[in-house]
């Protein structure tokens, strides 16, 4: 749902602080009032706000001190500050150490509102560029491609879910498209304005991933030399995507299933409740039932999780969607001054092959043949598929099999081929391959691959 714009006015004349309410609760913010300096800051510890209108000159706590609070604790919470035609010098110098601007008394609404609605455009811009940095190297396209009845029917659910405000759970194998997915029923549903958080369960140990969730304060372990903002905090009013949730630790999960059941979450080392506003899509490539069978997952958290549940089928599944979503690749990776295409035999190829690795692998393969192909046209060695022992016919032959090889053997053809092309460098094979190092250590353990 789109969130109003919180703000909060911080002011020791009680009088200012009622008619400055009453005129932007006229506007449509929501607003909260405070008259010191100490009341601000345990306002802003207890809740996310957008905009602060804070007065420079109070007793015992003055403006400059919450300032200094706010820019450790909240960056992205605008500052600004509110000032007598005497204090503009000072007023300055806070700008320089953080607030976003300031408002001489008696001060024009007009002028004023104008500030705030700046103060939060500036806020969203911050919010954006964050979440960009934590997605750099990603490429995600917000559509979903493919016309397989199989892909209609999951796109057809995923729009009913998006205009709902319950949980989602994303369930498919690993390069199906689960983030993609993710992305489409937020871009589809009343949150669209608001952010998109991603963060991988499965890519960091359990304090860090703590850490990023719910953000920590400053000295709360050894390299906590500043506090910082949680993802859950960053992603308020919007959507948090928590991408292999089955990989959470069974430690972890309690503290999430706290936040799903009321919003509430605390920082790493503070002692005061924060709430946030936010719908939550998991996606697994895990059957959870069993990890609870096995003691690994929650199952109270599972049906916190899947109030909606959508299924992404393999795209050995959806044989039809192969060359358009090939050519989809095609077109948008392949150099603008020379375009690729495909002949008929590398199609015929693409339709035969079964995709372990899915669409994320089809992705990777063509890639890989604009890379390697000699001229214009990708041929069937350009997609250096594994193809020691022949899966299909060439063809102008029947399209039949001439050997069908179990899929664990086509994985762990296609996984040699994979490290043999990074010369072994696990973290570029799992980054391709679309899996967590973990998973590629345990892959490597379970068919006893070793280096040649």
């Amino acid at each position: 749902m789109s969130k109003e714009s919180n703000i909060l006015v911080c002011d020791d004349d009680e009088t200012l602080c009622y008619l400055l309410k009453e005129q932007l609760l006229e506007e449509g913010f929501a607003v909260q009032t405070v008259y010191g300096g100490k009341d601000a800051i345990e306002a802003v510890k207890s809740k996310n706000y957008d905009v602060l209108l804070l007065d420079l000159k109070m007793k015992e706590v003055s403006g400059e001190d919450v300032l200094k609070f706010v820019s450790g604790h909240s960056p992205s919470l605008q500052v600004i500050i509110l000032t007598a035609e005497s204090d503009i010098d000072n007023a300055l110098k806070l700008t320089k150490m953080g607030a976003f601007y300031y408002i001489s008394k008696p001060y024009n609404f007009d002028t004023l509102i104008l500030t705030i609605n700046r103060a939060i455009e500036n806020k969203n811009l911050l919010v954006k560029t964050t979440i960009l940095d934590k997605q750099i190297n990603k490429n995600i396209q917000s559509d979903m491609i493919g016309t397989s009845k199989e892909i209609l029917k999951v796109i057809m659910l995923a729009n009913k879910s998006a205009k709902s405000e319950s949980n989602v759970l994303i369930e498919g194998e690993t390069g199906t498209g689960k983030e993609l997915l993710a992305e489409y029923v937020h871009k589809n549903s009343p949150r669209s304005e608001k952010p998109f958080v991603v963060i991988n369960c499965a890519s960091l140990p359990d304090q860090l991933i703590e850490s990023e969730l719910f953000g920590h304060e400053r000295g709360a372990f050894t390299d906590a030399k500043t506090s910082k903002q949680g993802l859950v905090e960053i992603a308020d009013g919007g959507t948090l995507f928590l991408d292999e949730i089955g990989e959470m630790s069974i430690t972890l999960q309690p503290k999430l299933l706290r936040f799903l059941e009321n919003g509430e979450y605390r920082r790493i080392g503070s002692v005061s409740n924060l709430s946030s506003d936010v719908r939550v899509i998991g996606a697994t490539n895990k059957k959870l039932l069993e990890e609870i069978e096995n003691n690994n997952f929650r199952r109270d958290l599972l049906f916190r999780l899947n109030v909606i549940t959508l299924t992404l089928p393999p795209l050995r599944e959806r044989k039809e969607d192969i060359l358009l979503l090939a050519n989809h690749f095609l077109e948008i990776k392949s150099p603008i001054r020379s375009p690729k295409r495909l002949s008929p035999s590398t199609e015929d190829l693409l339709t035969n092959y079964d995709f372990p690795g899915n669409v994320r692998e089809l992705d990777h393969i063509i890639e890989r043949a604009i890379i390697f192909s000699s001229d214009d046209i990708i041929k069937p060695e350009d997609l250096n598929l594994p193809t020691t022992k022949k899966m299909i016919q060439s063809s102008n032959m029947s399209n039949e099999f001439t050997e069908i090889l179990p899929m664990e053997e086509i994985e762990k053809i296609h996984l040699v081929k994979a490290l043999d092309f990074f010369d072994w460098d696990r973290a570029k094979t799992s980054y391709k391959l679309g899996i967590s190092i973990k998973t590629l250590y345990s892959k490597i353990k379970k068919y006893s691959l070793t280096q040649q």
